[in-house]
């Protein structure tokens, strides 16, 4: 049952990507706050669109769609796609341009448990925030991620995953 929601979770993920102009890559590698090793691979695609342009900065964001593979013991070990809108404030500079950012998306894991948490259920919600630098169509960044099912079913142990980024665009 959980593989075949990943199937179509990632399926439809896939086709709202499709529609982008240019989509960009992201490669992830980070830990668990249960000491898990993560890799997590994503695309991108720009909303096309800024608000609040000044000579500070400006307001932007993008769509996110991801697998992630939780590399925990052999009994542990998990997969999870996640798919969420993410607003960046990315500060005005010449060549290298620093930003911060923030997002609230879904997740659908594989398995509901993961190392010593006890997820509860398949669905989580997916909240992040973030900083790094852009730089000639690349991006270098930090993240933290937490997962929750938001007590939708009990117990709502959840994650968190601290993860460094390098984002590629096409």
């Amino acid at each position: 049952m959980h593989l075949r929601s990943l199937a179509v979770f990632a399926a439809l993920s896939l086709g709202v990507v499709a529609h982008a102009s240019a989509a960009d890559v992201t490669f992830a590698v980070g830990q668990s706050s249960e000491s898990t090793m993560i890799y997590r691979l994503g695309t991108q695609f720009d909303f096309g669109t800024s608000w609040w342009q000044s000579d500070v900065g400006r307001l932007t964001g993008y769509w996110d769609a991801a697998y992630t593979y939780w590399d925990g013991d052999e009994a542990s070990s998990n997969h999870s796609l996640s798919f969420s809108p993410v607003f960046v404030y990315e500060f005005a500079g010449e060549t290298v341009k620093p930003y911060v950012e923030a997002g609230i998306g879904v997740a659908l894991f594989a398995d509901t448990d993961l190392e010593d948490r006890d997820l509860a259920s398949a669905f989580q919600f997916e909240d992040r925030i973030g900083a790094g630098l852009r730089f000639n169509g690349q991006e270098v960044g930090l993240r933290a991620i937490h997962y929750s099912n938001a007590g939708i079913k009990q117990p709502n142990d959840g994650v968190e995953a601290y993860t460094l980024h390098y984002r590629l665009s096409f």
